[in-house]
């Protein structure tokens, strides 16, 4: 027998949300039901596409609501589907599996930018890693931070001389200050970023 569907919740229609948590190469998710798997990343194609779920009855019709698809294989993650647009059933988009992992948009969008973005910390804003480190696991945060402070520490250093003071440390980091206090895991990212401009701002008064 397959499984039931998880967003055909009665009305209000709010279905509940998976947990997801991000490694470099493994992405944890853990379904409302308790039910959790390993996505090993590595050599994964990730594709991104539009589609629907049938949201229940409402005002006695059955209504389809438009999802912002994220496959990866044997897993799918959508974006909310009480979020979405009415799916007109002329519009011809695939149907989510019913075993899709939903989440919350911010998530969504952070998970695909980092996957469509090659796995690469390097290639990512400050912006970019704050969102990040809110979906990683504690030792990977830990990472996020140092990585965020080490890019905002090179843009510091650059505008030294004339232009010294141009760019402030604290400035740089705010991002990851602003996802701290909705997130405890950017907290972690932040106390990493740091210690990790600390001790790299000694290391050079040193030389």
């Amino acid at each position: 027998m397959g499984k039931t569907a998880l967003y055909r919740d009665p009305v209000p229609f709010r279905p509940a949300r998976a947990r997801v948590e991000l490694e470099s190469d493994v992405l944890v998710v853990e379904m409302p039901d308790g039910w959790t798997r390993r996505h090993v990343l590595d050599g994964v194609s990730p594709a991104v596409s539009d589609g629907f779920v049938t949201a229940g009855a409402i005002a006695g019709r059955v209504q389809r609501r438009f999802v912002r698809m994220l496959s990866l294989g044997r897993v799918t993650v959508i974006t909310p589907p009480e979020q979405g647009a009415v799916a007109p059933n002329v519009v011809r988009v695939p149907e989510a599996p019913a075993d899709a992992a939903i989440v919350d948009a911010p998530t969504w969008t952070a998970l695909t930018e980092w996957l469509l973005g090659g796995g690469r910390l390097a290639a990512c804003s400050i912006g970019e890693l704050a969102r990040l480190a809110c979906i990683a696991t504690p030792q990977f945060a830990v990472i996020i931070g140092e990585v965020a402070a080490q890019r905002a520490l090179e843009l510091v250093w650059i505008a030294a001389g004339p232009l010294r003071g141009a760019f402030e440390l604290d400035a740089l980091l705010q991002p990851l200050v602003d996802a701290a206090r909705s997130s405890p895991r950017a907290a972690e990212a932040l106390v990493s970023a740091l210690a990790h401009s600390a001790g790299a701002t000694r290391q050079r008064r040193r030389r």
